[in-house]
């Protein structure tokens, strides 16, 4: 079950355009913030998550760019949750269960999902009725 991101005691949003840069600054991002919630980089899910995190913006790059010029990247925590999410403006929403290894595209959802259920977490894709496109939501424990 996700945590909703309202329960969480610590909450960060950034907004990036849809360029490769967005990338390394997402994850630098998630470095500086986690650290600054006391959450350390030694923890054995920060590494996972942060690699998770960037096969979802490296995803909207590659393939929401035409249609969402931002990508936003949701950081949420609490005593025993991590939550990541990615959003962007393209219509698509990708399956996240066994068949996206089975695409051509799916090879970095793929590895997303092995890493969040190795990890004992969830993910999930939501429609944004409000401005359009989705999120894809994933929710770790600490």
């Amino acid at each position: 079950m996700l945590t909703p991101l309202a329960t969480l005691p610590y909450r960060h949003v950034l907004t990036l355009p849809t360029e490769p840069s967005a990338v390394r600054i997402a994850r630098e991002t998630a470095e500086l913030t986690l650290n600054g919630w006391g959450i350390g980089l030694q923890h054995p899910s920060i590494d996972p998550a942060l690699l998770i995190l960037s096969e979802l913006v490296t995803n909207s790059i590659r393939h929401a760019a035409a249609h969402s010029p931002q990508v936003t990247v949701i950081y949420g925590a609490g005593r025993d949750r991590l939550v990541l999410a990615v959003h962007d403006t393209h219509p698509y929403r990708p399956p996240l269960d066994g068949t996206v290894a089975s695409t051509r595209a799916g090879g970095g959802l793929a590895t997303v999902m092995e890493l969040v259920l190795g990890l004992g977490g969830t993910a999930v894709v939501r429609a944004d009725v409000m401005v359009g496109g989705k999120s894809i939501w994933i929710t770790l424990p600490l």
